[in-house]
């Protein structure tokens, strides 16, 4: 059961090692892209390639549905990126479900891991594989993989990063379990930590916040949802970022701008911006952006 780009590498690798999947359980089509063309999930491209039935529910907890896991009687069902699963589901299969999630659990519980990792200064995230239960990622922890996040890492680098090492941990976890040398043990809910699901809203940028911070929430948001700022009510996403050592001169947010640099004022110190997008517009780099873009001297993000 999975959706995005992320969940793929565990699909295919449990087919290479010749595991059968009788069905994909992934989010109904929906439009996507610029064009907003119906189109199906990453993971239904690739289970129709391999010639596995899929299902899309639009309720879980829909008897029809519940009936159709029932009737493949899986020994197991893995789950990576995918939605809550109500008991009458995860506990269907004889030997259980786990889940995938992209963190260190009991860190960062919720639907955005890679990003509040990222936006909290971590310099190190990972995968955990855990037995599903009806609290959400509290379940007993199966296995962990830990990566490091450089200082050039962002949530794009990250996740592909772990959805790489995440799917040899959903196939050494599958084995275990094959095995019957599954060891689940406990997570510690004092060492837990929320990671919410980011809203448009939550993205926008504070120019007076130390410049790591924003860098920090820059590259946690980036590429996607983007974290964003306003300039004369116009929308400017910021996609990548540099600390400078120097401090801040002027006001918070207040710009500084060279012919092929734009420096913004933080909290403490300046923050370079490196990649940035107006609304409506591609991706670029500062100098391409400000080849056609105007800032006032004094001028500032809000």
């Amino acid at each position: 059961m999975g959706t995005p780009d992320f969940a793929v590498p565990s699909l295919e690798i449990l087919l290479k090692n010749g595991y059968s999947i009788p069905a994909v359980v992934t989010a109904p089509d929906k439009p996507r892209g610029r064009g907003q063309e119906i189109s199906p999930t990453p993971i239904k491209s690739v289970a129709l390639k391999r010639q596995i039935p899929v299902l899309q529910p639009e309720a879980l907890k829909d008897s029809q549905f519940v009936s159709s896991i029932e009737a493949l009687k899986p020994d197991l069902i893995v789950v990576v990126a995918f939605r809550i699963l109500p008991k009458e589901v995860f506990t269907v299969p004889g030997l259980g479900s786990f889940n995938l999630h992209a963190s260190l659990l009991p860190k960062y519980r919720g639907a955005a891991p890679i990003n509040w990792a990222i936006i909290k200064g971590e310099k190190e995230t990972g995968v955990t594989t855990f037995l599903l239960q009806e609290k959400v990622d509290t379940g007993n922890i199966l296995l962990q993989a830990r990566v490091p996040i450089a200082p050039e890492d962002d949530a794009g680098t990250i996740q592909d990063k772990l959805a790489a090492i995440g799917a040899e941990i959903v196939l050494h976890t599958v084995r275990l379990i094959e095995q019957g040398k599954a060891m689940p043990r406990k997570q510690d809910d004092s060492l837990a930590s929320p990671a919410p699901k980011i809203k448009k809203e939550d993205c926008r940028i504070d120019w007076n916040q130390p410049a790591e911070k924003v860098h920090d929430f820059i590259r946690g948001l980036s590429p996607s949802p983007g974290a964003f700022t306003t300039h004369k009510g116009k929308v400017i996403k910021v996609y990548k970022s540099m600390v400078i050592e120097h401090k801040a001169t002027g006001r918070s947010g207040q710009v500084r701008r060279e012919r092929e640099f734009l420096e913004v004022a933080t909290g403490d110190r300046m923050l370079s911006i490196l990649e940035l997008k107006q609304e409506g517009r591609k991706r670029m780099t500062v100098s391409e952006f400000l080849r056609g873009y105007r800032f006032e001297v004094g001028d500032s993000f809000e």
